[in-house]
This record gives structure tokens, sequence and C-alpha cells, in this order.
């Protein structure tokens, strides 16, 4: 597929199916296939309405969502089987995406799931909506940085479609667990995300305010999906009252800041669909602004850093006993290195990395050492070394690694 912008995505799916009857006391997705005519209904008003992309309901089809429900070996199945519903809804007026949303699990030392078992949950489910036939995949709401990491190395090892992703964040641009949406953003788009957005979260006009710290570091697509206004509760439910037209009002400002893909979350309707679609139609879409294009473009999980590229490190930190406390230690020079010489020295990374508050540069020799240390730190890398540059490319395609 070949994307054109403006790109017009969908509306609400939860929201929408609790207008349908939906009441949360049941697996959202097993909930729509047995009332398969209410997705009908709702995904065809918004292609009615101007969305060129539609999100599959496979928000929660992934296998710790689903096992949370009681519902065991069925991943490919259902997530066939919402595919299927969504594409009789977009027949050929839109493409759809295979949607990946957060399993819950944390990385220690907030919960107990390691890296790589978050890759092979999200690995299932993105094989199973390739083999369903998706035309690309959106990773969305995610409110950690290893999530959304794992989702994207998931999906880029089953597929050459092209992935979005979205987090969701406060009004400060910080995730659940504290990461800035800036340094998010850089690490996503170094390791080859398409398009990088906002989803849920807030309003537009809240959104906005980040949207436009976004752009001087993307260069890639921005994406926009905000709710209906903050939500409000009134005789015990909770509703949104950002009507379309104040609804799409920011739409000029989040083009200014370089956003080319407009969609809705929680609350919206498919009047919010066509105000958007309106609304952008005769708009220039501004690529967005990159700054800092001759600094190294680094981030830890957390905030993200543009090194000069004469920056100097301190001494190299080994993986030892004492590793956790030099990490608390104020580190000499502008970044952090770390060597990694042996299997060993993995664990003792793993257990530290999410300390590291600087650009981190990691030392080491061996290609497959270093690529393990890659997907075990979640924030976007220097190297030094002497490991061949063929073999050095590919991390740097898939991590983001910077040489």
């Amino acid at each position: 597929m070949e994307l054109s912008f403006p790109l017009i995505l969908d509306g609400a799916t939860g929201t929408q199916l609790q207008k349908q009857g939906y009441t949360g006391e049941e697996c959202a997705e097993s909930w729509t296939l047995k009332h398969p005519q209410a997705i009908l209904e709702i995904q065809r008003s918004y292609v009615d309405s101007g969305s060129r992309v539609i999100y599959a309901p496979t928000f929660g089809a992934n296998r710790v969502k689903l096992e949370q429900h009681g519902i065991f070996g069925k991943v490919e199945e259902y997530n066939q089987a919402l595919v299927n519903l969504s594409r009789k809804a977009a027949g050929d007026r839109a493409w759809v995406a295979g949607d990946l949303a957060p399993t819950g699990l944390m990385l220690y030392p907030l919960g107990t799931a390691s890296f790589d078992e978050l890759v092979e949950i999200y690995t299932e489910q993105a094989a199973a909506l390739e083999k369903a036939g998706v035309d690309l995949f959106v990773i969305e709401t995610m409110m950690t940085v290893a999530e959304a990491r794992a989702a994207l190395l998931a999906v880029k090892s089953v597929s050459e479609k092209p992935v979005f992703v979205s987090f969701t964040c406060d009004e400060k641009g910080r995730t659940l667990t504290g990461s800035d949406v800036t340094a998010a953003l850089q690490i996503m788009q170094g390791m080859g995300a398409d398009a990088f957005g906002l989803n849920c979260s807030v309003g537009p006009e809240e959104m906005l305010i980040q949207l436009e710290r976004l752009r001087e570091i993307a260069r890639i697509p921005l994406m926009a999906k905000p709710n209906a206004g903050m939500p409000e509760t009134v005789d015990g439910k909770t509703v949104y009252n950002c009507p379309p037209e104040e609804f799409s009002a920011c739409v000029p400002g989040m083009a200014r800041a370089g956003v080319c893909i407009f969609g809705g979350c929680c609350g919206t309707e498919a009047g919010h669909v066509e105000a958007l679609a309106k609304g952008s139609a005769a708009l220039d879409m501004l690529p967005p602004a990159p700054m800092h294009s001759d600094k190294l473009p680094c981030a830890t999980e957390k905030e993200v850093f543009f090194l000069d590229p004469a920056a100097k490190h301190g001494e190299v930190l080994s993986c030892g006993e004492e590793l956790e406390d030099e990490l608390m230690e104020e580190q000499e020079g502008e970044m952090v290195a770390i060597a990694i010489r042996t299997e060993e020295d993995l664990s003792a990374f793993a257990d530290c990395q999410f300390m590291i508050s600087k650009p981190l540069c990691l030392c080491c020799e061996d290609a497959g050492l270093l690529e393990q240390a890659l997907r075990l730190y979640q924030g976007r890398a220097m190297y030094e070394g002497n490991i061949r540059e063929e073999e050095l490319l590919p991390l740097c395609e898939r991590y983001g690694l910077i040489i």
C-alpha cells in the first residue's frame, strides 16, 4: 500500500460498542464476535464519513488479555474473525489496520515479565494479523516504552507492511511509567516506525501542546487521535462533551505541528470523523520540522537527548556487582559507557538498565552480545568498538543503534 496524506483514521470503538449494548462484563472481543452487526454498523459509518483506515477490533486480542477472560489457545482464531468483520465493513473503500494494544505486563522492577516474553506475546498476535491479511499495523494506546518496543520488533519480524505507533500520556506529555513522549518518539522512529502519534489521553486542545513538542524531533509523519474532550461523569456515567465542530477546530494547528494522520478516540463518533475529513481536505500537510539535525539523537527510556558528535564519556563501567552503585553516582562526561563482554554481563545490565539517566554508549566486541544488550535496553543507544559495519547496520535498523 502507498500512504498519501491527509490520512483519515476511524473514531472510537469501545465507547461506540457500549452504545450498542456492550456492558464490559465480558471480553470485548468475544462480545463483538457474538454481535457482529454492532461493529459492522460502527465501522461502516466511519467509512461513510471519510475514514480511509479502520482499526480491526483486536485491541485486546493478545494472549494475555484473552486468557484473563478464560479464553485459551484462540489468538489466531479471534484475530482472523475480527479482521474479517472489519474487512467486510471496509469493502474496497478503506484499509484495515491490525490493532495491537497493551498487555498490561510490566518489566522488572515494576513487574515480573521479561522483554523476550513481551516480544513472544506480540509476535503471536502480529503473525495472526498478518495471516488475516491486514493492510497495515497500529500499535496503540501504549503506556510503556518496553511494550511498544516489543510490539514493533514483533510486527517487523513477521511483516513488511507499514506500522504506526501511538502512545497515551498525561497533560505534561508523560506516560504511565514517566517516559516523555519525545523520548518514545525518538526510540520508535529509530526502530523504523512509519508514523508516530498520540491517542486517547486528552482532548484535541491539550493534545496539540504535546504534538507541537514532537514536531521538533519527528522525522516520520505524526498522527493524532484524541478523545472527544476530557471525560466527565454525569449521573454515574462517563461522557464526552466535545462536538464535531469543536473537535476539528484544532486540525489546522495540528497540521502546522506536522500531523498528517487524523482520527478520534474515546467518545468520538461518525460526525467527528466527517468533521476531520472536511477540516483537513484543503490543508497543506506540512512535514515535521526536526531540529538538532547535526546532533546524535539519543534517548533513555524516559528522556530525549541530542549530543554533539564530539561528546565524551567517562570511565567505561563493567557489568559487575558495583554497576548499580556506580550508576547511582554522578558520572563524568556527557554519557554513560557500559561494557558488555560476556553473557553474564547481560543479566547485570538488564537489572540496572532502568537506572541509566544519561545517554548510553555500549562498548562491545561481539555482535551477538551487542544485539542482546540492545533488546534489553529500553532507550536508544550509541556504540563504541570494533564490530564490522556490516554486522552493525542491521542493529541500527532494528534497534536504532547510533554508530
